[in-house]
């Protein structure tokens, strides 16, 4: 390690960004095109004293470098970036502020809020035009030489089909922190969520793949630390290559890595929610941290008539510059380093149409979605888009290119209406069930091209969706101004807790109807962790700044949370089990070669087929929906897929509707699976006849399928053992 004695200083070289260890000693090269002098500031292992500060005198197309012989993993380090201090044309240079390595793969968090942190002087009348001399370094943020060797082994990425992926969104804290069987040490860590406890949950499960919550390293706004707040969800990114070291046991990175492989060798995906589009910095009233320091005009999109100013496509104060090569090759580089040196199996990018701006427009041939297209790498990782940004023209669901999967939340919101029982939605509901055609199916896409979810992190739980109709924010401390009242919700006829018995069935049973409609959707399902087990966060649904009880996950569970659990895990079973809810291809609607039925019906509580008039019907709140089991695609190998003629029965009218059943095209009658209005234990196993009439209760879910004698025998058998 370097001593107190002036470190001796080669040149180093450009190329690769970042403090590279390589065996014999680190290489440090930092990026920046306006500035007129850099400093590398190297500090002891309390981060408080700084030891030496080195000026790179070395500069080769506009990076910044050397290399220290001497240095070792470990070492703590930050930059002082000197240049023209001038807001009005986008120069916010100020060298008594220390800046964070964008390139640093570990970060010390030892932030310390203060004025020292901000390049103006916080009062002066003219605010951030103003210049601050405050040196900020003794409560930084450090970036840390790291060793990246790791013993991977045979680990390799399970590459589940996107068809047959079921996606769990997970938060790496609040999953484990109450959790009784993972070691109080390891609770709410990456460390946590590898342990056996945990793994062994999410394979009886059967989910394929955890999409954490930002795992990039983030900071607490300094207005939420003063309200005893902190930034729970983790969207304000610092560091795009440094996991958040507040989610770590050891202090290390492996412990990031071994997490990957315990769950690759559990066959479960790892995917990261990201954020790419804005950094914690803020506004121009910001602290100066790390890019607006570094180089404030390459690395942010400003206003074209103030450059003073930022352009604000996320909400959050900021926007990245993704037209700049060097901001596109930091997240390209960010990306491929979570691929290759992280092993992680995709990404979820927040605010994703934000990244395809070109100019002011979303511009759907942007080149981010270009590079990623022709990357080797990238392109054959999941690829997940939130598909808007809060600018104009943001809202882009359904125009992702070829390669790409979006959170649909039309999806979320036609689910969340009809059983709420909103009249006019079953045509809506119609394309959200089967895929969602309308949306993808004209540039090319599959049905899981649409990642439906009914709850997200975003807004209620799904327990709290079916108990109150109002948000209940007031412990962010805005005065319940936070969050969308949007929420198509429906309490069950109290708001929040209840003791009323009839209320608590008819939640249960709603709980059940979103779970057995998510899973036997065609496109991908993705589910929020706790719902299968009742999380509630008491009605609040912006809970983004709540890291304490109401937003951890409780594992004390009781007979109701035991139920909707196994429910779960039936649903995501029998999904995974039938081709038929996993369908590569969207149905057609005409008749199957050489079957002579159509792959799908779509019918009336008469057995007719839909009219016309009855899906334009503002009271239509029945629908069934005939599924065939020969499908017209083929498996891997090439061998024909079959499976199991299924009915779809759906009734989210306040009274029970007798629906006369069709016949099946194979068998005799029909035998119900998953009836929602009855405890799983109660499901029937006898035949119903075609020409019969099922008893479909009032908002209640029914999957039938086409059975023989023999096969409904059978049934009858396994439910008496």
């Amino acid at each position: 390690m370097l001593h107190q004695t002036k470190p001796i200083v080669w040149p180093g070289k450009p190329y690769p960004l970042g403090a590279t260890w390589d065996g014999e000693g680190v290489n440090f090269a930092l990026f920046s095109e306006h500035a007129e002098k850099v400093e590398l500031c190297l500090f002891d292992s309390s981060g408080r004293r700084e030891l030496h500060c080195i000026t790179l005198k070395e500069q080769t197309d506009q990076v910044w470098h050397c290399y220290l012989p001497e240095a070792r993993p470990g070492l703590l380090y930050g930059y002082r970036v000197h240049g023209p201090y001038d807001p009005s044309h986008g120069h916010r240079f100020n060298h008594h502020k220390l800046l964070l390595d964008p390139y640093a793969k570990q970060i010390k968090n030892d932030l310390k809020w203060s004025d020292s942190h901000f390049g103006y002087r916080i009062g002066h009348a003219k605010e951030d035009l103003s210049f601050d001399r405050r040196d900020s370094a003794p409560g930084m943020l450090k970036g840390i030489v790291i060793d990246p060797a790791f013993s991977w082994g045979a680990d390799q990425p399970p590459r589940i089909p996107w068809h047959q992926s079921v996606i769990y969104e997970v938060h790496v804290k609040g999953f484990t922190k109450l959790h009784p069987e993972v070691p109080p040490a390891l609770r709410g860590t990456y460390a946590g969520l590898a342990t056996a406890p945990v793994i062994n949950y999410l394979k009886r499960l059967g989910i394929t793949a955890v999409e954490l919550m930002p795992v990039h390293s983030f900071v607490d706004d300094r207005v939420l630390i003063e309200k005893r707040l902190r930034n729970y969800w983790g969207y304000n990114t610092i560091g795009f290559f440094a996991p958040e070291p507040r989610y770590s046991s050891s202090g290390t990175i492996s412990e990031f890595k071994t997490m990957v492989k315990t769950l690759h060798s559990a066959g479960i995906e790892v995917i990261l929610d990201v954020v790419y589009n804005h950094t914690a910095e803020g506004n121009h009233l910001g602290p100066t941290l790390s890019f607006r320091g570094i180089d404030n005009s390459v690395y942010y999109r400003l206003m074209p008539d103030n450059a003073r100013y930022y352009r604000d496509y996320t909400g959050t104060g900021n926007t990245l510059n993704m037209r700049h090569p060097r901001v596109l090759q930091l997240i390209m580089d960010s990306l491929r380093y979570w691929v290759l040196e992280m092993h992680v199996d995709g990404f979820r990018f927040d605010l994703a149409a934000t990244l395809a701006r070109e100019l002011h427009e979303v511009d759907r041939l942007g080149a981010f979605l270009d590079i990623i297209h022709q990357d080797p790498v990238l392109s054959q990782v999941k690829l997940i888009a939130e598909p808007w940004d809060l600018g104009e023209g943001g809202y882009q669901v359904g125009k992702f290119p070829v390669g790409w999967a979006e959170w649909n939340d039309r999806y979320r919101d036609a689910i969340r209406s009809y059983w709420k029982g909103d009249g006019g939605v079953i045509g809506e509901l119609a394309y959200r069930i089967t895929g969602s055609s309308d949306l993808y199916a004209r540039s090319g896409r599959r049905p899981y091209a649409s990642i439906n979810f009914v709850t997200a992190h975003d807004g209620f739980t799904l327990h709290d969706l079916v108990s109150y109709n109002e948000k209940h924010n007031e412990a962010n401390g805005e005065d319940n101004r936070d969050g969308t009242d949007n929420n198509r919700s429906w309490n069950c006829g109290v708001e929040g807790p209840t003791d009323d018995p009839a209320v608590n069935a008819l939640r249960s049973q709603q709980k059940r109807n979103f779970l057995a409609t998510l899973f036997l959707s065609q496109g991908v399902p993705m589910m929020l962790s706790g719902d299968s087990i009742g999380h509630t966060q008491q009605g609040n649904n912006n809970a983004y700044c709540q890291d304490n009880e109401l937003s951890w996950i409780h594992w004390n569970l009781g007979e109701a949370e035991q139920e909707l659990l196994a429910f779960t895990r039936r649903m995501i079973a029998l999904r995974k089990s039938h081709p038929v809810f996993q369908r590569r291809n969207f149905f057609q609607g005409r008749s199957i070669k050489g079957a002579g039925i159509k792959d799908i019906h779509w019918l009336m509580p008469n057995g007719h087929e839909m009219t016309d008039e009855e899906w334009n019907k503002e009271s239509a709140r029945c629908l069934g929906v005939f599924l065939s089991g020969k499908l017209e695609e083929q498996a891997e190998r090439g061998e024909p897929v079959t499976d199991q003629d299924f009915l779809l029965l759906m009734n989210a009218h306040h009274e029970a509707i007798p629906f006369l059943l069709p016949a099946p095209p194979t068998g005799v009658g029909w035998v119900a699976l998953i009836d929602t209005s009855c405890p799983m234990s109660e499901n029937p196993a006898c035949l119903f006849e075609p020409g019969t009439s099922y008893p479909l209760q009032a908002r209640s879910l029914v999957l039938l399928v086409g059975r023989d004698p023999g096969q409904v025998r059978a049934v009858e058998r396994r439910h008496e053992t």
